[in-house]
């Protein structure tokens, strides 16, 4: 029988949008999507989140609260990698699934992790939802357990693309995304785990994320959906 041990589990998504961020997200980014009910499911779900059968280790039983501040850069970002300058929005959001399924606890602190995370996000904070992403993040109790473990996760991503509701939604009216330039982008992959005596597993991941990418910007990250569409 394969032994489990507590783990970073990024397919949880968190609490989920907030509703004042999800408001401010779906107004100014693309308004029109709330006139499409698949989109309207996806913005304003109750949080289930996308959990592939037969998953290697269980998903983290305690998170931070919502309100959270992210440390102060000070305190350094570990193994957690930087951003990349990329204007496209489905190749940036690859690579945040690949940061946000990737950690190492032996050399990463708790706090380390999410100052490192809070470097992928828009700085304006009109947007950025970091409770939806800090929120990914297990409490710092479990943080120690799975470093005492030397828990660490690799990230395989096997595509990106955009969900049919919105691809629909910018046919039906492009101009709707020019003010808050945010595309909802979804990411498969696998995330390998694995910890002190051999230990780890493989399981499948999804996650649906908004992607902030200004004409001649580079993108960042606004938020975690609630849920993965796709």
């Amino acid at each position: 029988m394969r032994k489990r041990s507590p783990s970073l589990s990024l397919s949880s998504y968190g609490s989920g949008w907030s509703a004042n961020r999800r408001i401010a997200i779906v107004a100014a980014a693309v308004a029109v999507l709330l006139a499409i009910a698949g989109v309207v499911a996806l913005l304003t779900g109750g949080g289930n989140s996308h959990q592939a059968p037969g998953t290697a280790a269980p998903a983290p039983t305690g998170s931070p609260s919502s309100s959270e501040a992210a440390p102060k850069p000070s305190s350094g970002s570990g193994s957690v990698p930087k951003p990349p300058q990329i204007s496209e929005p489905v190749a940036y959001a690859k690579a945040a699934a690949q940061m946000l399924w990737s950690y190492d606890t032996h050399d990463t602190s708790r706090d380390q992790q999410l100052a490192g995370m809070r470097a992928w996000m828009t700085a304006e904070t009109k947007y950025a939802d970091w409770a939806s992403v800090s929120g990914q993040v297990p409490d710092p109790v479990l943080w120690s357990r799975m470093a005492d473990q030397d828990q660490h996760a690799t990230a395989h991503v096997t595509e990106g693309h955009y969900p049919g509701a919105f691809k629909q939604a910018l046919a039906e009216d492009p101009s709707a995304i020019t003010e808050a330039y945010i595309y909802v982008v979804t990411v498969n992959g696998k995330q390998t785990l694995s910890w002190k005596k051999g230990g780890g597993g493989a399981e499948e991941r999804a996650v649906t994320l908004a992607v902030q990418c200004r004409p001649n910007h580079d993108c960042t990250l606004a938020a975690i959906a609630p849920s993965v569409t796709q």
